[in-house]
């Protein structure tokens, strides 16, 4: 039955995802058109319950780590953590969004400080306090609770209940296994997977337009379909390789190398950058994070404009809970032996630490352009984000070396993200095997690799993306079940 059940959901899950492909090329128009009408009926009829929801995860994870449960161990007792706490801390911000932190770190401060939501004026002080807090409650705790959640789960039934790592799993002391091992389950799992390698696809097609974005800015390199498919197949093939070696090889040493060089480059941004007032809006910024962290965190108003709401804060809880199957998949599999207080604190506040510091460093230097560059200039900058940071770094010492340190670390985030998305999809498609079969990854890598070229060269990328996150809203009703379901078990542990 379980052997069935991942065959079923790897073939529809494959067929699914030709399905989107060629819809995309062939009805790129009626894609676009549909994205933007189902996105809206999502954030419009349920941003509130994003908004509510990412904010309980906040205050249901930090209560779990203090209370009883928090020395429960994800394994057996005796169990001890399989890696290091600088591999693990490595692998799970490579593994998680740490590449959208480099795409945006520029674009986003100043998108904040130029556009601002109704009640705050554009081009003020009060804007740039309100862009800096901004984004650190986005790329911090409240990404980072999305993915702690099912990662907690999975890794809590596979390590300590000794099931399959499957989402659906994570619903059996609701439903009953019956359930999750039937039907139920088969739709949950192929849907996890459908979001899955939609997120997977539309984010390596995104960093390659940055990175083909960077080069041509660089070094004239023509941004075309064909410099996309070179750079495609390059990353494809690195990533498969280091996929199929596994984790203790290839995802762990790409990791760690990607670490080294983001602390060099943030090392270096920092060296060049504006010290003083980096050091300023470190404390500055935390301050005003914490003081307006209740009203920023379920900021929606009731009867005044949404819009800014909607397509910010909406938009980006959806992606994150559009990312949580995978990126939750991944975390689980290398956090054996952890504590839940343990667990907890290094999947949710050591990222969103580093989040901060580098949030200090590229914020400050995004925003220090305020004094000579005119809202409107602001504007066209934060028109083409791919070369946002690029262009900024332009006016500094050391803005080759800067650009080219940013490109290589482009190039191995998207490497180190798609391999764990690969290893999670193969995964999720053989019923939570740890050991997945080759040709499945195999599968997976030509199959994001593929969907990310053809819908990006048929301009259908971005409308993607949107559909993946409005695909979240189901996903969303799944994670808030994944709750008491965690809860009746660590219950019963405890009787």
């Amino acid at each position: 039955m379980k052997k069935e059940n991942s065959q079923a959901v790897f073939f529809i899950s494959i067929v699914v995802a030709v399905l989107v492909i060629l819809y995309g090329v062939l009805f790129s128009n009626s894609l676009v058109s549909m994205a933007g009408t189902i996105m809206a009926w999502v954030s419009n009829t349920f941003g509130w319950l994003y908004v509510a929801f990412v904010f309980f995860l906040v205050v249901f994870l930090a209560w779990l780590s203090f209370s009883k449960y928090g020395k429960v161990k994800l394994g057996r007792d005796s169990e001890k953590p399989e890696y290091s706490n600088f591999s693990w801390y490595a692998m799970l911000f490579c593994g998680g969004t740490g590449i959208g932190l480099v795409f945006w770190s520029i674009a986003e401060p100043l998108s904040h400080y130029a556009n601002p939501p109704e009640g705050v004026t554009a081009g003020t002080v009060e804007a740039l306090n309100f862009s800096i807090r901004t984004c650190f409650l986005y790329w911090g705790v409240t990404q980072w609770v999305c993915f702690a959640l099912v990662a907690l789960g999975i890794a809590y039934f596979m390590y300590r209940e000794g099931k399959d790592a499957q989402i659906s799993n994570l619903l059996s002391p609701l439903v009953g296994e019956k359930m999750t091992q039937g039907w139920f389950g088969k739709v949950i799992d192929t849907f996890s997977v459908v979001v899955s390698f939609a997120g997977v696809a539309t984010s390596l097609g995104l960093g390659v337009s940055q990175i083909c974005g960077g080069l041509n800015y660089l070094f004239n390199v023509p941004d075309n379909a064909r410099t996309w498919l070179i750079i495609i197949v390059t990353i494809t093939g690195i990533f498969l390789a280091s996929s199929i070696s596994g984790v203790d090889r290839g995802i762990k040493i790409l990791s760690n190398v990607n670490t080294y060089i983001a602390f060099a480059l943030l090392i270096l941004a920092f060296v060049v950058g504006p010290k003083i007032p980096i050091f300023n809006t470190m404390v500055n910024g935390i301050g005003q994070h914490l003081y307006h962290f209740l009203g920023d965190a379920l900021m929606i108003s009731s009867f005044g404009d949404n819009s800014w709401i909607m397509n910010w804060r909406v938009f980006y809880y959806a992606w994150f809970i559009a990312w949580t199957p995978f990126v939750g998949m991944f975390i689980a599999r290398i956090s054996k032996g952890r504590t839940i207080r343990e667990f907890i604190i290094g999947v949710v506040v050591i990222p969103t630490v580093f989040t901060i510091i580098w949030l200090s460093v590229f914020g400050t230097i995004a925003l220090s352009v305020t004094g000579d560059w005119t809202l409107e200039a602001i504007g066209e900058l934060i028109a083409s984000p791919q070369t946002a940071v690029f262009r900024v770094f332009s006016g500094y010492p050391l803005s080759k070396v800067i650009s080219i340190f940013i490109i290589c670390l482009l190039a191995i985030f998207f490497i180190t993200s798609a391999d764990s998305a690969t290893y999670s999809l193969s995964m999720m498609t053989s019923n939570g095997d740890i050991n997945a079969p080759r040709y499945k990854k195999v599968v997976w890598a030509v199959v994001v690799a593929a969907m990310a070229y053809i819908l990006l060269s048929a301009g259908s990328l971005k409308a993607l993306q949107t559909v993946s996150i409005a695909a979240s809203l189901p996903f969303l009703f799944i994670m808030i079940a994944m709750v008491p379901a965690l809860m009746k078990v660590l219950k019963k542990e405890k009787e």
